[in-house]
């Protein structure tokens, strides 16, 4: 899919956000909730916990296409990342990453038979990075109008096949 190296750019886009809204399909609709990374690096695929019995575990054994979008509009950082979602119950990767806010969520605690982890192997994906303030992107918005020319408002870049 992408480089060592990219896929650290994408890491260090995301790591400090920490929250996603991960897209499923339900039917002929998108579904759309925070999820709250767990892992301390990424390598291509994303870690959340989930409730086994949650209706997202049901929408992917339907369709397992998802969509996990990052969003800082203080710092103008933008990620859409597209893949591939399963839920898991392996007991390696829930010791791995349990913590005291995941277990806020799972009274019964870690091994409760519902908890679970949804993993996501990201095939594609798009970001924005942009450290210009809305004034300065403003000036230029308006100067590449005047010039007939496209803005440039920081990196973006596409990556993945699919």
């Amino acid at each position: 899919m992408s480089s060592p190296e990219h896929k650290q750019k994408i890491w260090n886009l995301i790591s400090d956000i920490k929250n996603g809204m991960l897209t499923t399909r339900h039917g002929d609709e998108l579904r759309s909730r925070p999820m709250v990374l767990v892992q301390d690096e990424y390598d291509g695929t994303l870690w959340f916990f989930t409730d086994l019995e949650s209706e997202k575990v049901f929408e992917l054994e339907d369709d397992n296409d998802v969509c996990v979008t990052f969003s800082d509009p203080h710092d103008h950082v933008y990620v859409s990342l597209t893949g591939t979602g399963r839920a898991t119950q392996d007991k390696a990767l829930i010791d791995r990453y349990w913590n005291s806010l995941i277990a806020a969520w799972f009274p019964e605690g870690k091994d409760s038979p519902n908890v679970g982890m949804l993993e996501i192997k990201i095939n594609k994906g798009e970001h924005w990075n942009s450290d210009s303030s809305k004034m300065v992107k403003s000036i230029k918005t308006a100067t590449a109008k005047a010039k007939g020319a496209k803005p440039d408002l920081g990196e973006h870049e596409k990556f993945g096949t699919r």
